[in-house]
């Protein structure tokens, strides 16, 4: 089916869905049955905007969704808003590249998928909201978000390992903004974590904290490029590093 034929089954379904949604509004329909017309209408709806994501409408595919999820938070499925709201997110996030609009749906997300005790699937999304609100200089909200998932994990077995990842990112986010909270920020985050003390990254960050101490560019260089070539740096990483190195005097702001 191409996109045309696509957008057609799509607005069709929408209009059932409407459609139901109407007729289950009155008292009578509620007690006779109106409950499975809704859940009916939520399941064109979705499926209505999975089809506007096939045909690349992406406007009409998010009317869709949210119209699910109105009905979702309605009826108390709090789960089931949560993944559309995610979804939202990564269309804004990946389509539109509309990221003040991405985080809105993934704190959303985040705050129903807490709510149904779904602690994994909400740090998930908490964690998106912490690498965009970095990369958009609201550091604060990134440290906050940061260390909140940090702390959540530290405590779980399965998942300890990655709190030392999550403490560091947080670290990054504070010596963007002062080099001395920075520094607090991590002998705190070792007292909490003593796992971080040993970390790879908690050496790198002290490498930094004294090269940045001394303005020495050419240190801060090397200690970076000495940790990339064990453990690779991803972008965002490579990204903050990169702004914490031009808060160095005189420094050109590249990592070579």
């Amino acid at each position: 089916m191409d996109n045309s034929g696509k957008e057609k089954e799509a607005m069709q379904l929408m209009a059932e869905a409407d459609k139901k949604v109407k007729s289950s509004g009155s008292f009578l329909g509620g007690m006779f049955g109106g409950n499975h017309k809704v859940e009916d209408a939520c399941e064109m709806y979705a499926r209505a905007a999975n089809m506007f994501k096939m045909a690349k409408n992406w406007t009409e595919a998010i009317n869709c969704f949210n119209a699910a999820i109105d009905i979702y938070t309605d009826m108390g499925r709090f789960t089931i808003a949560a993944k559309h709201h995610m979804t939202i997110a990564e269309v804004y996030e990946s389509e539109l590249v509309d990221i003040e609009k991405a985080i809105a749906h993934y704190e959303q997300a985040a705050d129903y998928y807490k709510g149904e005790e779904s602690n994994s699937s909400a740090n998930k999304c908490l964690l998106k909201v912490g690498f965009y609100s970095a990369q958009l200089e609201q550091y604060q909200k990134a440290i906050e978000i940061f260390e909140q998932v940090a702390t959540s994990t530290m405590d779980n077995p399965l998942l300890k390992y990655n709190a030392k990842e999550y403490f560091f990112k947080a670290s990054l986010c504070h010596f963007i903004v002062d080099e001395l909270n920075a520094k607090l920020a991590i002998e705190k985050y070792e007292g909490m974590f003593p796992a971080f003390s040993d970390s790879r990254e908690c050496k790198l960050l002290k490498k930094l904290l004294e090269a940045h101490e001394e303005q020495n560019s050419d240190a801060f260089t090397e200690a970076v490029k000495e940790f990339d070539s064990i453990s690779r740096l991803d972008q965002w990483q490579t990204t903050m590093l990169l702004r914490i190195k031009k808060t160095i005097q005189g420094d050109s702001g590249d990592l070579k």
